[in-house]
C-alpha cells in the first residue's frame, strides 16, 4: 500500500513525540515552566496524531 500525507503525518508526529519524550526522560527540562512546556507540546502532539487519524479513517470509509 503506498503512503499517503497521512501516513507521512503521523509518521512525523511520532518521531516528535519520541524525541520529546526523550528530552523529558533525560533530565533535560531546566525548571518546572519548562517541563510543563515539553508536556503540552507532547500533548498537542497526540492530539494532533488522533485527528489525523480519524480524518484518515473517515477518508477511507468515504472511499468505500
Amino acid at each position: 500500500m503506498a503512503k499517503t500525507v497521512f501516513d507521512v503525518l503521523i509518521n512525523k508526529l511520532d518521531e516528535d513525540i519520541s524525541s520529546a519524550t526523550q528530552f523529558l526522560s533525560g533530565g533535560s527540562a531546566k525548571d518546572f515552566a519548562g517541563y510543563k512546556e515539553i508536556v503540552g507540546l507532547i500533548r498537542g502532539f497526540v492530539a494532533s496524531k488522533q485527528h489525523i487519524e480519524d480524518l484518515s479513517r473517515n477518508m477511507e470509509e468515504d472511499d468505500d
